[in-house]
């Protein structure tokens, strides 16, 4: 039997991926809410990050055994019901990470020079190069939340150009690392990069509270991963009242363009539609592990089940 993959559309090359594996059927879509009836045949789902993955989808895919995600982050996925059901899960966490650092370095130079602000000021028609006397990197400290692909990447990209990397400690972090507890960083760091996956205990982890506990030194602060892990709107009100120097954040869906979207005056705040693994060479990678990952797991065309001796 043929195996079907049924794929989110923009998640990788599908004409490719026709030509690698000629004996797989592709079903291509661009809601998993309004599935094709030819969905049903799936047995690989294929999702990058913008397509939500539950209960309601999964009872459409009867014959379901393999989601792939293609990138790292799983938020956007029901673990617990894939695994209820019995569905393996694959995701390359990887492949993206020293791409997201790159962002993350890009984020840390920009909002330290103060260049969304200068940015931010000249598209509503304002000439504010005072307001943009900005601070060398190599005179910030930099605290990373977060010891996964994207943090690590991170600070190794970072570690050059800052005066010092630290990880905010945690009991799972490599012990290799340089690391301090949270409240040390909280008061004296400069730069902060969140490079947290999106939990349960990490949703809107950084609030409030966090912002009474940085105020004093006013930092900039960067989020590499889901921007739920931040209470953003209370972060906009802190740069607002300059009680943070800056904010960068990159995983803006279209839900979330309301929400950074505004009419205030200029800000020092970089978003961006969640490009920090939109690289080429990613992509390319991704793609191509893709592939492998298909045909070390699906089934040729003409194979038929062997029974044993």
């Amino acid at each position: 039997m043929t195996d079907t993959v049924l794929i989110a559309k923009g998640t990788a090359d599908l004409h490719q991926l026709e030509r690698s594996l000629p004996g797989v059927e592709f079903i291509e879509t661009v809601d998993f809410d309004s599935l094709p009836d030819a969905a049903h045949r799936a047995t690989f789902l294929a999702l990058r990050s913008g397509a939500r993955l539950g209960g309601e989808q999964l009872d459409q895919l009867p014959l379901l055994q393999h989601v792939i995600r293609v990138g790292s982050g799983t938020d956007n996925i029901d673990v617990a019901e894939l695994a209820r059901r019995g569905i393996t899960l694959h995701r390359n966490p990887h492949a993206s990470a020293a791409a997201v650092a790159e962002w993350c370095l890009v984020s840390a130079l920009s909002l330290a020079r103060r260049i969304p602000m200068g940015h931010n000021a000249l598209v509503q028609g304002r000439h504010m190069k005072d307001a943009c006397l900005g601070r060398p990197l190599s005179a910030l400290d930099v605290a990373v939340w977060g010891a996964g692909p994207v943090g690590r990447s991170a600070a190794r990209l970072l570690a050059p150009f800052a005066r010092r990397v630290t990880f905010a400690h945690w009991p799972s972090n490599p012990p290799e690392l340089r690391q301090l507890p949270a409240h040390e960083l909280v008061e004296h760091a400069d730069v902060h990069v969140v490079a947290l996956p999106l939990r349960d205990e990490t949703r809107g982890l950084f609030n409030e509270g966090f912002l009474a506990g940085v105020a004093a030194r006013q930092p900039l602060v960067i989020c590499a991963g889901r921007i739920e892990t931040l209470d953003v709107e209370a972060f906009l009100r802190a740069l607002d009242a300059q009680r943070i120097g800056g904010l960068a954040l990159d995983a803006i869906e279209a839900e979330h363009v309301g929400l950074v979207h505004t009419t205030a005056g200029a800000r020092n705040l970089l978003v961006t539609p969640h490009i920090g693994a939109q690289r080429t060479d990613v992509r390319q990678e991704l793609d191509a592990w893709l592939t492998q990952l298909l045909a070390s797991i699906s089934t040729p065309v003409g194979a038929t089940h062997q029974e044993g001796p």
